[in-house]
């Protein structure tokens, strides 16, 4: 009788990894000092001091981390710092993600002018807006805000690289699957058979 090679099994476990945000994630959702710069001077918004944020969080972080060096190790600093950072990171990439969003409807309201009904952009009373120009007004709103955020989590991923030593990346969480129940395995085992 002759025995069928068997493959060996690998008994590790591939667990999956929630991506966390980064910052050029940031970058991609938030405009930089000349858009910002741009929508200050065609909204007639106060012009950021993009420099003055950015330096003022790296040195808020610096300064947070000199003085708790005394009460924490080096690697209870990093992690500290990791979640520090990773808060200012993941608010500034919430406010691109929501100024995008604002941006998208600013453009969907102002593109409304070309249909010959659009009722819903004509001028409102004397002295209101129309609902597209509030639209706009909102977006660059948003855009300096979501700017100002960006700004401050640059500073702060530079402060951590100066006190750590080395370049900060996002925290990644294993993907939390105990809510794959007995029942869920199976209908997915099932839902395979008609692969």
């Amino acid at each position: 009788m002759t025995k069928t090679a068997r493959s060996p099994r690998s008994s590790a476990r591939v667990i999956p990894l929630r991506r966390g945000t980064t910052l050029e994630m940031v970058r991609l959702v938030c405009p930089d000092s000349a858009q910002t710069l741009r929508i200050s001077e065609s909204f007639g918004l106060a012009v950021l001091d993009s420099d003055g944020i950015r330096d003022l969080h790296e040195r808020l972080v610096i300064e947070t981390a000199d003085a708790l060096k005394d009460g924490l190790s080096e690697r209870a600093m990093q992690i500290h710092l990791q979640r520090i950072v990773g808060a200012y990171v993941g608010s500034a990439h919430g406010a691109g993600q929501f100024y995008t969003r604002a941006v998208t409807e600013a453009r969907d309201a102002t593109a409304k002018l070309a249909n010959d009904s659009r009722d819903e952009d004509l001028d409102g009373p004397v002295g209101f807006d129309s609902q597209a120009q509030r639209k706009r007004e909102f977006a660059a709103d948003m855009g300096a805000q979501a700017h100002a955020l960006r700004v401050a989590a640059e500073g702060a991923v530079a402060a951590y690289e100066q006190v750590v030593g080395e370049t900060w990346k996002p925290f990644e969480r294993p993907v939390d699957n105990t809510t794959d129940t007995v029942g869920r395995k199976a209908a997915k085992a099932q839902m395979s058979a008609f692969d």
